[in-house]
């Protein structure tokens, strides 16, 4: 494997410091809602005793939020500051969160839904401004370092979410995860009701906690003074943005590989909750597998992956680091599909640490030694978590292929159906591969043609 030579130039430079720590601050702070909220396909399953396909519109409606203002929000801080994106992303990010209030004293699913749209609104905004600025406040030699360190916090508030999921919703549902249906069967509708109502209102504590915590930051943030003043670049015209954009492979293939990325990691970080029930289903009462437990083992190792490749990929390239992580990530998506036991579920966790590197190592090729550019064409990258809206809804058709169940039939004979459904996260870390290699060619084709 070929080592890069140190070439010396800083990480962050000490003047951009101080908004270096408050943007990556804000990784932190989405991560917590993209992880509190993934657990809630499974629970509006139970509480509300639903289909999976109808439970994934909870991955529709937070992702599609992405989908639907990545391009407004690139537009917006095009027009004003990065400073100015941020305040107005808290702000939606905190209509979305108190939203949850009236949500549950209604006890309405589909104003559940609006209110994650909403939240997610605020979310595009963050991600469209935050991306990018990482990668200007500093030398463009170590912008992909950067975006990997800023990320890697990500994760940490990803595990926060999961574990506010389990000990302060999960745990205390009367609706319990995994629980046999028939038990309740035999409560009149005024009880089930009941446990809608209470339950509704557990799930949406942690968000309106949420949203008050998200305004002081707003407030903090509107008397700090954030933008990079060392930079200054030419304004293009919207018409040779989007033209310098499309002529650029590799960015429009970032958009795509982006897109599969997210769908990959949203499906395996939701389903395997259905993964580890159909497991469940066939281990004793005292032999149980907490699914929370398992997540937050994805989690860790995605966290613990993320720093070793912040140091790594100082010295190897890149596109061959995420190349090689997205052949493990192949390797580990099919030993879950194959393997129906607790080896299989090991592997299935094991996609988390492939995974690790993908989203900010994709970001960085794509926008490398863009100028002004960079604003919107982060909002083609960010709309591209779109993915983690649309492709959870079809994994979820495929476990309800033969029923609401699990393993209502199986695949070649052995093969349940919420094992089968992990093909779609397989298919997408095979592009993301493809991506790196493409990546790889280029930057040797581009090295060949300035040697000459």
């Amino acid at each position: 494997m070929k080592i890069k030579k140190e070439d010396g130039p800083k990480l962050i430079e000490a003047s951009l410091l101080l908004p270096f720590i408050a943007v990556t601050s804000l990784f932190f702070l989405w991560g917590f809602p993209n992880d509190l909220t993934n657990p809630m396909v499974e629970v509006f399953k139970n509480v509300l005793n639903i289909s999976n396909v109808k439970a994934s519109y909870v991955q529709l409606a937070f992702y599609g939020g992405y989908g639907t203002m990545a391009i407004p929000a690139a537009l917006f801080i095009r027009k004003y500051t990065y400073k100015s994106g941020i305040i107005f992303g808290l702000f939606l990010f905190m209509i979305g969160a108190f939203m949850m209030y009236p949500s549950a004293t209604l006890v309405n699913y589909n104003l559940f839904l609006v209110s994650l749209y909403i939240l997610t609104f605020g979310l595009a905004f963050l991600e469209t401004t935050a991306n990018p600025m990482i990668l200007e406040l500093g030398d463009s030699r170590t912008a992909t370092q950067r975006l990997n360190l800023s990320q890697a916090f990500n994760p940490m508030g990803a595990l926060t979410g999961q574990l506010v999921a389990r000990f302060f919703v999960v745990d205390r549902l009367e609706t319990k995860i995994g629980a046999d249906s028939d038990k309740t069967q035999v409560l009149s509708e005024v009880q089930k009701q009941q446990i809608i109502e209470h339950d509704f209102s557990i799930i949406s504590t942690p968000y309106i906690i949420l949203g008050a915590v998200v305004l002081v930051i707003m407030v903090l943030f509107l008397f700090m003074k954030i933008d990079s003043k060392n930079k200054t670049v030419e304004k293009l015209s919207l018409k040779t943005t989007f033209r310098k954009l499309f002529s650029n492979k590799a960015y429009y293939e970032g958009v795509l590989a982006q897109f599969f990325y997210v769908a990959a990691q949203i499906m395996v970080w939701t389903f395997i909750y259905q993964y580890v029930t159909n497991l469940n289903a066939s281990r004793g009462e005292d032999e149980q597998l907490n699914a929370v437990v398992y997540v937050a083992a994805s989690t860790i190792l995605f966290l613990t992956a993320r720093w070793v490749c912040t140091f790594l990929i100082r010295y190897i390239d890149s596109a061959k680091l995420m190349l090689i992580f997205a052949v493990m990530g192949v390797a580990f998506c099919s030993g879950a599909i194959l393997i129906n036991g607790i080896a299989g579920l090991y592997c299935l966790v094991g996609v988390s640490f492939a995974m690790s590197l993908m989203f900010p190592t994709i970001y960085g090729i794509a926008l490398k030694g863009m100028g002004d550019e960079a604003k919107l064409g982060s909002a083609g990258l960010i709309l591209g978590i779109v993915g983690g809206a649309l492709m959870p809804p079809l994994q979820g058709r495929i476990i309800d292929v033969g029923g609401t169940g699990l393993s209502d039939i199986k695949i070649l004979g052995f093969i349940p159906e919420v094992n089968f459904s992990f093909i779609l996260p397989l298919i997408c870390l095979v592009v993301v591969g493809l991506y790196s290699y493409r990546s790889m060619k280029r930057k040797v084709k581009d090295e060949r043609a300035s040697a000459v």
